[in-house]
């Protein structure tokens, strides 16, 4: 019987930053998502405010990208090699995590929240009030 191994999203974002290529911050990160270069987006939930965040899951559905969530922004800063936290990491290049990043990103993805829409109602515009005419 083989053994799977579990692995993070901390191990991943490692493996790809000495073997691949990881683009690190929400600015970077958005730009990747919205070319289409990223493979796999991690995003940190200890982030404050979530505004800050909020719109990468969205992006990556939008676009077919798999992203996962981390539970410290500082531990994700520290396996993206910066002494500082970090809010997303994107995967550019897998290098050797590439057979990790595909068990992740099928495992761990969140499906795309399908939100009820509601119709929305028609306005009625408003005419300009017709002016008399005038009897000459």
């Amino acid at each position: 019987m083989r053994e799977v191994k579990m692995v993070s999203a901390y191990e991943v974002v490692e493996l790809a930053r000495k073997t691949g290529k990881i683009e690190k911050g929400t600015n970077e990160v958005t730009k990747a998502i919205e070319r289409g270069t990223a493979k796999l987006v991690v995003i940190a939930e200890d982030v404050e405010p979530k505004e800050v965040i909020q719109h990468l899951p969205l992006l990556c559905d939008e676009k077919g990208i798999a992203y996962t969530t981390a539970d410290s922004k500082k531990k994700l800063g520290v396996a993206a090699g910066i002494n500082v936290g970090c809010a997303s990491i994107a995967v550019i290049e897998a290098g050797d995590a590439a057979s990790q990043i595909s068990f992740l990103g099928k495992t761990k993805t969140k499906p795309a929240k399908k939100e009820k829409e509601e119709p929305m109602e028609k306005k009625e515009e408003a005419k300009p009030a017709e002016k008399p005419e005038k009897n000459k």
